[in-house]
């Protein structure tokens, strides 16, 4: 339902407005617009066991703040003139970088780094109804950024705003509308998100049941199986223990369990050769070559990231040792160690640095069922069990040639392959769907956001 007449607001970015509606500019809708700062991170006594809030631009995703993920302690408070505390209802906006635009309204007193801009005791304006003003607006915010690499705004830029106001308690109902109508999209989502964590329990459930179990005749892996090493059909009744004339062993690995008792259990070293990547070289020592090459960061569950491929420098030799080739899988060394893909030649050249190992298995084992495996064993938490984590954990050389994994024929290898490839890929359809209905969900809540506190839509 639309309002009975409209003005012009005089902004081309927020078009006519409700006749009785007003425009004003933010530095008098608040009495502080203001600021904070960071405390030397070197002297801990500023963050060791702080009992103080203490808000980044992180803590920020347009939402109300509940909580901050750091503190910081009295000596900061008391060193720290520009660490002045923000009450309860305040609004932020960050104001840098990746979280430029991104608001909160605070449900707790808190300080603030230097990035957050907070506006705190409103004059004759609702805060609610601010905050969802500076959700509509974002776009139009981030469109007045200056920068370079990282885009900022400042408080004076945020003090011109001109924002437009119907009385407090339209504000007040306009806010409350809101806060029903998002709240029931955010479930929506959020049941959504809940349903793309089964379908990747489902993916998981999956893999683990063909990579150490094997496949049945119908190629599914229940009821009738086919031993792949003389291709006869069994039939059986109790698939966990015996399937037929499949009888099945302790595979001497914890988190696997049994496994069909023909197979082998080889160490990472006896079926591939393993390889780690360089340091990072910036310059040219000598009849070197400029070339990209792949970090951790590159290295994705399945699939490698190319997004942002950076280069330097390697020798002739290494450019020999260190290219990776089709099928080769890439594994990450720190990070989240173990995380793994399969090279599938999305560059036409490339190396790796020494953050990812590159594996190459020989020519009877499938580099895709291995590529399964890790996942598997990635998802049971096999590789955080076995790095140092003293200082960062590094899943090193030594390491990773040493982990044992099941193995069977390559042509049962190439079967549950193709099985788990198809299944997955029904399982991703639906994945997609589910995404793209989240970010439909999202785009609806933040045009209903618009449309109400613009007064395109009346709700009163």
């Amino acid at each position: 339902m639309r309002y009975e007449k409209y003005k012009p607001s005089g902004f081309d970015w927020i078009g006519d407005i409700p006749e009785h509606w007003e425009v004003k500019k933010l530095s008098y809708c608040f009495e502080t617009i203001g600021s904070g700062t960071t405390p030397k991170s070197s002297n801990l006594g500023y963050y060791n066991d702080g009992i103080y809030n203490w808000l980044q631009t992180g803590d920020l995703n347009d939402n109300e703040i509940i909580r901050t993920s750091r503190k910081i302690t009295q000596d900061a408070v008391d060193d720290y003139s520009t660490l002045r505390f923000y009450p309860i209802e305040s609004i932020v906006i960050a104001m840098y970088g990746a979280t430029i635009g991104k608001t909160g309204i605070l449900k707790i007193e808190t300080t603030t780094n230097q990035a957050c801009c907070v506006l705190s005791k409103p004059k004759g304006v609702v805060s609610k109804y601010v905050f969802y003003w500076f959700n509509s607006v974002k776009k139009h915010i981030i469109s007045m950024s200056y920068g370079g690499g990282q885009p900022n705004i400042n408080q004076e830029m945020i003090r011109f705003l001109k924002i437009q106001l119907p009385l407090p308690k339209e504000q007040t109902a306009i806010a409350n509308y809101l806060d029903r109508k998002t709240a029931e999209i955010e479930e929506l989502i959020s049941q959504k998100e809940q349903l793309l964590e089964l379908y990747e329990e489902e993916k998981t459930a999956l893999i683990n049941q063909a990579v150490t179990k094997g496949l049945t005749a119908d190629g599914k892996g229940l009821n009738d199986y086919v031993d792949f090493e003389t291709n006869k059909k069994s039939s059986n009744q109790d698939n966990q223990t015996n399937q037929g004339s499949r009888q099945f062993k302790d595979s001497g690995i914890e988190w696997l369990g049994k496994i069909p008792e023909y197979w082998e259990v080889k160490k990472l070293k006896y079926v591939s050769n393993i390889v780690l990547g360089k340091m990072l070289t910036n310059s040219d020592k000598g009849n070197f070559h400029k070339r990209k090459y792949l970090r951790a960061a590159n290295i994705e569950w399945l699939n490698v990231n190319i997004e942002d491929v950076k280069e330097m420098w390697f020798s002739n030799n290494e450019l020999t040792r260190l290219s990776i080739n089709e099928n080769d899988l890439l594994v990450s060394e720190g990070g989240e160690v173990g995380r793994t893909c399969i090279w599938k030649n999305e560059l036409e050249e490339c190396y790796i640095q020494n953050s990812v190992h590159k594996i190459t298995l020989n020519n009877s084992n499938n580099p895709h069922y291995y590529l399964y495996q890790f996942y598997l064993y990635g998802q049971k938490g096999a590789f955080d069990a076995i790095v140092n984590r003293i200082s960062i954990a590094h899943l090193t050389v030594e390491k990773i040639r040493d982990i044992d994994f099941p193995v069977p024929s390559f042509k049962e290898q190439t079967a549950i392959v193709q099985y788990i490839e198809t299944e997955i890929s029904q399982i991703n359809t639906k994945s997609e769907k589910t995404k793209k209905l989240i970010d439909l969900l999202g785009e609806y809540k933040q045009s209903l956001i618009s449309e109400v506190v613009t007064g395109k839509f009346k709700v009163i």
